[in-house]
């Protein structure tokens, strides 16, 4: 399973850039960030089935105080075939997630 993120920022209304972000779990442990459109794809080979964790390092990345200096999505895999996209929209006190296609 291939796995990519989306994060946009609720507040400016635009894609959250250079947002530094891992993946971690069942003997991963990948760093990404994202890019100019809020976008990074992680994994382009199959995941194992297994509990994974998406972290975003939201405190270092907004220029104005946040009540979240992280936020960690966590997730499971069951059907380690197909694309899991999993996005997140963010604001200083708040964000939502969900399993995206």
């Amino acid at each position: 399973m291939s796995l990519s993120t989306h994060v946009l920022d609720a507040v400016a209304g635009r894609p959250a850039t250079a947002l530094g972000l891992r993946l971690t779990g069942d003997g991963i442990d990948i760093a990404g960030r994202t890019d100019a459109d809020g976008r990074c794809r992680l994994v382009e080979t199959d995941l194992a089935p297994g509990t994974y964790r998406l972290t975003f390092a939201t405190g270092d990345w907004f220029t104005v105080p946040s009540f979240y200096p992280e936020v960690v999505i966590t997730f499971t895999v069951t059907d380690p075939s197909g694309h899991l996209h999993v996005p997140l929209l963010l604001s200083p006190y708040g964000y939502s997630t969900y399993r995206g296609s």
